[in-house]
This record gives C-alpha cells, sequence and structure tokens, in this order.
C-alpha cells in the first residue's frame, strides 16, 4: 500500500499517520475488542482474521477518491504501535465531513479522542476547505459525547431508533461544528 498522498498530523503526544498493513494485527485486537466494537455503528465484533489488513488496503483509494479520510493513531514515543483511528468520512457536494474514532480500551480516559479529533477537524477546515465536521454517538456513550463538547461541537439533536446493532436499535446523538465557529 503506497501511502505518500495521505497526510500525516501531529499533535503534542500523538502522530495521527497512514495506516500500513503492519498496523493490520492492532487494528484486529484493538477495535475488535467487546468494549470497543460494542459502542460503534460499523466495527464487527469478533473481528475476523485477515480483516485489518482487507480495510487497510481499503484507505488509500478512499482518500484517492476523495471519499474519507482514515488515520492511525500513535503516541510520538512508539509511533510504530497504534492505540486508535481517527477518520473523516467526505462529502464533497456539501462541503463536510464526518468525524469517527475509536480509541483502545486501555487507553481510554486520557484525551487521545479529544487531542486526534482536534487535529483532524483542524485538517478539514484549513487544507480541505471544508464548511462542516459532523459526528454522532450511541447515546449510551456519554464519553464520545463529551469528546465531541469539548471540541466546541454543538448537540443539534438525537435520532431515535436509528440503526440496528447487535439486535437492537440505538439513538444517535448528531454534533457538528461549521468552519466559521472553530477556533
Amino acid at each position: 500500500m503506497n501511502s505518500t498522498n495521505l497526510p500525516t498530523l501531529n499533535t503534542d503526544r500523538l502522530i495521527l499517520r497512514p495506516f500500513t498493513l503492519a498496523d493490520a494485527p492492532d487494528v484486529e485486537r484493538l477495535a475488535g475488542a467487546w468494549e470497543v466494537a460494542d459502542t460503534t455503528l460499523r466495527i464487527p465484533h469478533p473481528y475476523p482474521k485477515g480483516g485489518g489488513a482487507a480495510w487497510i488496503n481499503t484507505r488509500l483509494a478512499a482518500w484517492a477518491d476523495n471519499k474519507s479520510l482514515a488515520l492511525a493513531i500513535a503516541p510520538h514515543e512508539t509511533s510504530s504501535a497504534i492505540i486508535g483511528a481517527i477518520s473523516l468520512a467526505l462529502d464533497q457536494q456539501h462541503s463536510h465531513g464526518e468525524l469517527g474514532y475509536w480509541i483502545g480500551s486501555d487507553y481510554w480516559g486520557q484525551g487521545f479522542a479529544t487531542e486526534a479529533s482536534r487535529a483532524i477537524i483542524a485538517f478539514a477546515f484549513t487544507e480541505l476547505g471544508l464548511h462542516r465536521v459532523q459526528a454522532g454517538h450511541f447515546t449510551r456513550n456519554p464519553s464520545s459525547g463529551r469528546v465531541m463538547q469539548k471540541l466546541g461541537m454543538k448537540f443539534e439533536g438525537v435520532m431515535r431508533a436509528a440503526y440496528l446493532r447487535w439486535g437492537r436499535f440505538e439513538d444517535v446523538a448528531l454534533y457538528a461544528i461549521l468552519a466559521d465557529e472553530w477556533n
């Protein structure tokens, strides 16, 4: 996989970098953990063997097609070991992106999701010229909502029973921030 066209973003503690195939086992182990997969819409559990590599192999084409940007989240001191992922699904027609992220459960509560999200939102507004970044979370996962609030995103409402996940309908809280609201 040639990742030369994907950006690398740096924060105080993190490197948001293109995924490599060497990250595939960590994607399967971290994202596939029940406590992570349970709070997301699309991450499978158990994560299938080889599924990490298959997903990583789609990332460059998705970026090249202006559909999405997905980056590995890694600490500066161990940039080859990932702790999560961050993504921005792009809608060029309407000049917006949808933020998504997951962090391995061993790294929860340390501000990594907020720090990585802040960097990708800045990239969305300054480099991609987007007008709006939005995100949603299952209402039973208020920690994700706190991340969105810390980013300055505004609560826009709840979509009741919007998605069927693990045999139950999930309510989803929606947040967004506009370019002129970003600091």
